[in-house]
């Protein structure tokens, strides 16, 4: 099974199911099915998504970079608001899928919506770059040079965050749907750069297509999030 699968980036139930009908024409769906689940147990195949396996060992998971300046900002706000959730990083990250590396990189704060205020007042009281979801004007026009920059964002209830000891930060099925939805904080990585980065990231890296079309469904772009995706994947 590995050899016939090794050339494929990811395969379908359906890919399964002709592999298994190639030696036993008469095998039942039901009995299929039970053999990836098995597969799927024993970690010989993953998961990504609904009916979307591929080869355990093939891709490996995305574990972003957190500074010591990311995990201060997190103990500020964690000794402040103790039961808050958040997810920070910084943009940084995306540069090793992109073609052309921007100049400016920001750290990204999100935090639960009631909270944002409270969060953005807290850091300019601290003597922070803070903006508080900012429109394009102002990030074009009043970013500082010489600081480094936090945005506030509104965080998204149940979308998928990675907890790195105690540091609840970024997935890449996150991170892509944020590209994809955001053409303001992320507007140099939009157009052919945002087709690079899709490309890079999904041959690389083990991404789980489910979850990112439920953070999409979230955030609604559902459909349009998952026509595009379907553009990068066939």
């Amino acid at each position: 099974m590995n050899l016939y699968f090794k050339a494929k980036k990811c395969f379908e139930t359906k890919d399964v199911t002709a592999f298994y009908r190639q030696y036993e024409p008469e095998i039942q769906q039901a009995t299929i099915n039970w053999r990836i689940y098995t597969l799927v147990k024993q970690k010989l195949i993953n998961r990504i998504g609904r009916g979307k396996f591929m080869l355990e060992g093939s891709q490996i998971n995305f574990i972003p970079e957190v500074s010591t300046k990311l995990k201060t900002i997190q103990s500020k706000l964690k000794k402040e608001f103790p039961f808050l959730n958040t997810c920070i990083w910084n943009t940084s990250i995306i540069n090793e899928f992109m073609r052309h590396q921007p100049g400016r990189f920001y750290s990204i704060v999100e935090v639960e919506k009631d909270a944002q205020e409270s969060v953005f007042y807290s850091m300019k009281d601290a003597n922070y770059a803070v903006f508080l979801n900012p429109t394009r004007d102002v990030l074009d026009k009043y970013l500082p040079s010489n600081k480094d920059v936090y945005i506030i964002k509104p965080l998204v209830t149940e979308a998928p965050t990675l907890n790195l000891n105690e540091f609840n930060t970024i997935t890449l099925e996150k991170l892509l749907v944020d590209i994809f939805c955001d053409t303001v904080v992320f507007s140099a990585q939009q157009g052919s750069e945002m087709r690079t980065i899709f490309e890079n990231a999904l041959s690389k890296y083990a991404i789980n297509h489910s979850k990112m079309i439920r953070y999409a469904d979230r955030k609604g772009k559902k459909e349009s999030f998952t026509k595009y995706l379907n553009t990068i994947s066939n």
